[in-house]
């Protein structure tokens, strides 16, 4: 019996084993995933769980798999993989061999590399991660969140939400640059500021204070930041170690075809944040997407391509071209996007304004890329339809 082995037990690894079964494969899935807990979604941890607490139930992800339709193994990580001899070294001293590989190990949170006590620092990517700093919220604690990005936002919209005092401090000079441009991004963060939200833009972190715990944070212009807790929410990097020594290029995630195959290499993909693919709805240069969405289009395309591969008759496969979508809640700031803003070099507003509900166009030479609601949800089908129609 021939085995598909899918690396990482999350939203991608458990929509790639769902795809694989209703597709027609019926030999074996071995799903490998770090975490001892079955497959959750991650959004909610910035989100309700940040504010409201809550159980492993309000984040789980339901299979749509029979118990026995897929071979679990959690609480264990591969050290290694061997492409060449289709061979994974697990951490407990397994060996799984497999027919073909998915990687779908996301991303770990970067921390960084400054002195002062580790305790009172807090990153957020797990359950854990979130319920550690939940318990850490409450009126009047002063909370420093280290970077502007979504998660940062979000961080520090929920901890003002519950009666924080909240620092954001934020290497770049406005909230969301990269993403969204200065311009909405100076919006969303004139938004957190009427809300109570203090911003120190263009500064970066020297050093933390403290005895046994973090107490303060000091900044490159001397400017000390008492805090009872910091979150750390500087950015992540691809869980991609274990593919070393496989002659993948593996820079930023794993760089893949337009079929997700690592290094072009048959009856392998990548998933999820681990995969870097060229999109030819904007261009040929191979890209990143750490958004929910993605995780889930590209798991199913994952499962085409190693069902293609593995087939006696393949049937030709058609380029991936997914349309990137996210959404970020950042208190009583909505966002929603679609196509890939960050790649434009103009915008227009299309509607409403930026000092309220706002839709905006993102253009790169004059061609529409992406368009971003900001409060505006109930319009998001409309821009959706609207830029996949110019997209496709």
């Amino acid at each position: 019996m021939r085995t598909v082995a899918v690396v990482g037990g999350s939203l991608g690894g458990l929509r790639t084993a769902e795809t694989l079964r209703s597709a027609g494969w019926t030999e074996s899935v071995v799903v490998i995933g770090s975490e001892a807990d079955m497959p959750y979604t991650r959004p909610p941890l910035s989100k309700k769980i940040l504010s409201d607490g809550g159980t492993f139930d309000n984040v789980r992800l339901r299979p749509r798999l029979a118990d026995d339709d897929v071979d679990w193994r959690l609480g264990v990580s591969v050290a290694k993989a061997d492409l060449a001899e289709r061979r994974l070294y697990l951490s407990d001293g397994q060996v799984v061999e497999f027919d073909a590989l998915v990687a779908a190990t996301g991303v770990a949170p970067r921390t960084l590399p400054v002195s002062g006590p580790d305790a009172g620092r807090h990153t957020l990517r797990t359950l854990d991660d979130a319920r550690a700093v939940h318990r850490e919220l409450g009126p009047d604690r002063r909370v420093v969140v280290i970077g502007a990005g979504f998660i940062g936002c979000e961080v520090a919209a929920a901890a003002r939400a519950k009666g924080c005092e909240v620092d954001v401090v934020c290497a770049d000079e406005v909230a969301m640059l990269r993403p969204l441009g200065r311009e909405v991004g100076q919006a969303i963060q004139r938004s957190h500021a009427a809300a109570g939200i203090r911003f120190h833009s263009r500064r970066t972190v020297q050093r933390y204070v403290g005895t046994d715990r973090a107490s303060g944070v000091v900044l490159d212009d001397g400017l000390h930041l008492t805090a009872d807790v910091v979150v750390e929410a500087v950015g992540s990097a691809p869980n991609v170690k274990w593919l070393e020594g496989n002659g993948l290029d593996t820079t930023d995630g794993v760089i893949c075809d337009s079929w997700l195959r690592m290094g072009g290499v048959a009856a392998t993909a990548a998933v999820g944040d681990v995969a870097r693919f060229p999109n030819t709805l904007f261009d040929a240069v191979p890209r990143r997407f750490e958004h929910w969405q993605m995780a889930v289009d590209t798991a199913r395309q994952a499962a085409r391509t190693i069902m293609h591969d593995l087939s006696e008759a393949p049937a030709p496969l058609s380029a991936f071209e997914p349309l990137p979508s996210f959404w970020s809640d950042q208190g009583t700031v909505r966002v929603d996007s679609f196509g890939s803003p960050g790649i434009a070099d103009s915008f227009a507003v299309l509607e409403g304004d930026l000092s309220g509900g706002c839709a905006v166009g993102y253009y790169r030479a004059g061609r529409p890329v992406g368009v971003v609601l900001i409060c505006m949800p109930r319009r998001s089908g409309h821009y959706r339809t609207w830029i996949a129609e110019q997209l496709y």
